[in-house]
């Protein structure tokens, strides 16, 4: 077998759902098996992997044993000769697992690959490739000077801003979202460290490929959604979290150092606040205007009668999206997007084309009754049935 799939997933059946839609047209012509694990969750995700996904491997824990053991559990199982770590709350596009798969085979130092990853409103996120946190860098990216001297390789490491948003090419530290290696070399590794709970892991992970003479890649070729916000809410539990397992990965691999402890707790305080203000002032109003892009006439008239609004359908012309009438800035526009109708790669492609206007995004996953979607990078989706 080519590849395992391994989706580690808590309280989040509607992102999930969506994710395996994705994952399942994208292995069509690939040899793989999908492993979800479900740490304990308290809403229907099991259940409804057992009725719309009766085939894929489902791991029931009885406990929420965290992102690490959760996914060591999975690639026991796993038979794949490469094993991908996906976030529930990812779309991949129907290209996505080929070209990392040919790109993975015609490396000879391979360590993990990661994509080029977007959140939900189109917009680039620069963590897909990262630098290894020490206390300088930590101190470039706290105070931002990492933005103010972009091409400075004094100051750019945070962000492996050597490589742009569209060049692939060597990194050190990738995101758990999305990581592509060798089974044989996550065995190697012993897999991600069971005494990080949470966000350190992938970091540890990435910086351990490093020592044993691995390579680690950032690949830009293919685009994966990842809503983000879904999967960890910024808020001060997180920060807490964050700053103490940032000191752990420190202390495990180099000296402990009172500058990164004290940068870490600022940076804690500092990020709660940025990130507070962000979804304030980055929460767009409510829509003035509804676009569905499907052929389902059907669909349109079950989501106005749920909206209550007007809802204009458009279809593709040559392979192209044509709006009916001319959008203004100043207007606020949600477009759905019928994956029914669109492949994933056509929505990903048009969440990216589309970024920063005056349009939200939605999707409506195959033969489902919900639409889906996030506004912003820093809060949780939106999930609307119909």
């Amino acid at each position: 077998m080519q590849l395992s799939i391994i989706i580690l997933n808590y309280n989040v059946r509607y992102f999930l759902e969506l994710c395996v839609l994705s994952v399942q047209k994208a292995i069509q012509n690939i040899d793989a098996e999908i492993i979800v694990v479900d740490n304990n969750s308290s809403d229907d995700s099991c259940d409804i992997m057992k009725q719309r996904f009766p085939n894929i491997k489902l791991i029931e824990n009885k406990e929420n044993s965290g992102f690490p053991k959760g996914n060591n559990i999975a690639v026991v199982l796993a038979k794949g000769e490469y094993i991908c770590i996906l976030n529930p709350d990812t779309v991949v596009a129907e290209d996505t697992f080929e070209k990392v798969l040919a790109f993975a085979k015609s490396q000879t130092d391979l360590g993990i690959v990661g994509s080029k990853l977007i959140d939900g409103t189109g917009n680039f996120l620069p963590e897909s490739k990262r630098g290894i946190p020490t206390p300088w860098i930590a101190f470039t990216k706290i105070f931002g000077l990492y933005k103010l001297f972009p091409n400075s390789s004094l100051f750019n490491k945070y962000y492996a801003q050597h490589l742009a948003e569209n060049q692939t090419g060597k990194v050190d530290i990738l995101v758990g979202a999305f990581m592509v290696m060798k089974r044989e070399l996550y065995n190697e590794l012993g897999g991600f460290d069971e005494n990080c709970f949470m966000y350190a892991d992938d970091i540890d992970l990435s910086y351990r490929a490093l020592l044993l003479k691995k390579q680690n890649y950032y690949f830009h070729e293919t685009t994966v959604i990842h809503y983000k916000g879904e999967s960890t809410v910024k808020d001060a539990t997180y920060m807490k979290h964050f700053r103490e397992f940032m000191n752990f990965f420190y202390a495990k691999h180099f000296k402990r150092s009172l500058f990164f402890n004290l940068m870490a707790r600022f940076g804690a305080f500092y990020f709660s606040v940025v990130k507070l203000f962000q979804a304030k002032t980055t929460a767009k109003k409510s829509p003035s205007k509804y676009i569905l892009i499907s052929e389902n006439e059907r669909v349109r008239e079950k989501l106005e009668s749920k909206l209550q609004n007007n809802i204009e359908r458009t279809i593709l012309e040559n392979g192209k999206i044509v709006f009916s009438q001319s959008i203004s800035k100043k207007e606020n526009v949600e477009v759905i997007l019928d994956t029914n109708y669109l492949s994933f790669t056509d929505a990903i492609s048009f969440f990216e084309t589309n970024k920063n206007k005056s349009f939200t995004f939605k999707l409506l996953p195959m033969q489902s009754n919900f639409i889906i979607g996030s506004n912003s990078s820093n809060d949780r989706g939106k999930v609307i049935n119909f």
